[in-house]
């Protein structure tokens, strides 16, 4: 069997009525791993190359902390769970997935690379020693390259090539953006699959597969910034010209909003989740003082609930999204990226639909802001389709075709029939 290196990861519109040459044939699962909660959806791409899903299940996470697994039986159990309801539905066994990769900080990182060609034509052959010494300096600082997008080539003095091969030069330039994570959490997420006897079949980038779900083709070719608001922690991702150029995450997500307000009221967490899905918001009014809202006490009978008003609740989510945006704000700005980042963020995940949000983030990160919900996929229930399940429907337009690489590069590697053995050969051949 031969993997293959994709070359470079773009966000081609998909044509209408179309199946894409990349989506993925017959029956196929995605699992989104994430911090609040585990999605498995089972899906099948029709005649006009969209999915439809045919079976669906999630569970509340378990073993999973800011991304990372941090107990593989616990983390395992919630797997199994919501794999088994989607499975049962769609009357359908999986035997591997394509997950999203939120573990191991994911970072972007730009390398300028140079390989001697001697006067003659670049082969594919030389692309590959160009990436392989990419992903050969990542992996030296503990870190596995799981997207690389040539940002573009040069041949010798002649810059903007997309495709070199059969171009005579001397010297191949390439500057490559790596999406990499730490190997070792990697291999927990390798291992708690494992456990699951599901393969991984592909990684995905998490705020990478939310842009997939949620832009038009004009904010992908004009450019944009996807502010995934996650439960665990926040990810973002630039896209200019169908291209992937910057991710990045903070570690700060809904669940921290949580905290703060079962810490400042004195409540147990499910009634701070319930007080801020129900009064939650940013934005305070003259109003919400005199709301009062009952809140019940840690360690008190139901009955001994105390009254506060709303502005206090307002008063301890503002500091914390705040707090988050300006992150991402700083995230951008080291970057270094200018105007390629775009004049236009688009806001999805679960925290984002906190009332103000969206004021909040203009004001902050200085740029229009638009909230937005996924593209409709077949098959799902209304329920699953808000912005908290983005990065899940994201992984669905990825096995149909959406996002792939224009350019394969064959590598020719034979993989281990092990499915960890596979899923480690996967992080050291594939990128």
């Amino acid at each position: 069997m031969n993997e293959m290196i994709r070359l470079p990861v773009t966000l081609d519109p998909p044509s209408p009525g179309a199946r894409r040459r990349r989506a993925r044939s017959g029956t196929f699962g995605v699992l989104d791993l994430g911090s609040t909660k585990v999605v498995c959806l089972i899906a099948r791409i029709e005649g006009d190359g969209r999915p439809r899903v045919l079976g669906y299940g999630w569970k509340r996470s378990h073993g999973v902390k800011g991304g990372n697994v941090v107990d593989l039986v616990e983390a395992e159990h919630a797997v199994r769970g919501a794999v088994a309801q989607a499975e049962e539905m769609a009357d359908h066994k999986l035997s591997g997935v394509i997950c999203n990769l939120s573990c191991g900080q994911p970072e972007s990182r730009v390398q300028n690379l140079q390989w001697t060609i001697g006067g003659r034509a670049v082969t594919e052959a030389d692309l590959r020693a160009v990436i392989v010494d990419g992903r050969r300096r990542a992996a030296e600082e503990g870190r596995e390259s799981v997207h690389a997008v040539p940002l573009g080539f040069t041949i010798d003095a002649t810059p903007g090539v997309d495709d070199p091969r059969a171009m005579v030069c001397e010297t191949l330039g390439a500057r490559l953006h790596l999406v990499g994570a730490a190997s070792a959490s990697l291999r927990n997420l390798g291992a708690c699959l494992a456990g699951c006897d599901l393969e991984v079949e592909e990684l995905v980038s998490s705020p990478f597969a939310a842009a997939l779900a949620v832009l038009v083709d004009d904010e992908k070719e004009l450019g944009a910034t996807v502010v995934d608001m996650g439960g665990g922690c926040t990810s973002l991702a630039v896209i200019q010209e169908g291209h992937l150029l910057h991710t990045a995450q903070v570690p700060v997500g809904g669940w921290q909003v949580t905290n703060d307000l079962a810490r400042g009221l004195a409540t147990p967490i499910a009634q701070a989740e319930r007080i801020k899905t129900l009064h939650g918001g940013v934005l305070g009014t003259a109003e919400d003082e005199k709301e009062m809202l009952h809140v019940p006490q840690v360690g008190e009978d139901e009955e001994q609930l105390a009254r506060v008003p709303r502005a206090m609740v307002v008063n301890i989510i503002r500091p914390r999204l705040e707090e988050t945006l300006e992150m991402v704000r700083d995230r951008l700005d080291a970057a270094g990226l200018g105007q390629q980042v775009g004049s236009r963020v688009v806001l999805t995940g679960g925290a984002s639909q906190l009332v103000g949000v969206r004021e909040l983030a203009a004001r902050i990160l200085e740029r229009q802001v638009r909230l937005a919900r996924p593209h409709p996929v077949r098959g799902l229930p209304e329920a699953a389709h808000g912005p908290g399940f983005a990065t899940t429907l994201g992984l669905l337009a990825w096995g149909a075709g959406e996002g792939r690489p224009v350019l394969d590069i064959d590598m020719g590697a034979s993989l281990p029939r092990g499915r960890f053995a596979r899923f480690v050969n996967w992080l050291r051949d594939r990128v």
